[in-house]
């Protein structure tokens, strides 16, 4: 265990972002199963912007690779332009 208080404190601080990584990763990735099961164009079209935001916004907190996130959103646009 910790001895020195800014230790104690990190560790209080890494626990609360790790939830909230873990909570934003899994709605992004459940976003991403409902974008893939929509067979309406016009309703995928609206979901794959949200989806897209929601990918950028985890790459840009480092909670995913930027490669990952760029081939995510390659994935899920030829997706839909193919439905």
């Amino acid at each position: 265990m910790a001895n020195h208080k800014s230790a104690l404190k990190r560790i209080r601080s890494n626990e609360k972002k790790r939830v909230l990584n873990r909570y934003q990763h899994k709605t992004t990735r459940n976003a991403i199963k409902a974008l893939r099961i929509a067979t309406d164009k016009t309703e995928a079209t609206a979901k794959l912007s949200n989806v897209i935001s929601m990918i950028d916004k985890l790459a840009k907190k480092n909670i995913i690779h930027d490669n990952k996130a760029s081939n995510l959103k390659s994935k899920l646009t030829r997706f839909v332009s193919s439905l």
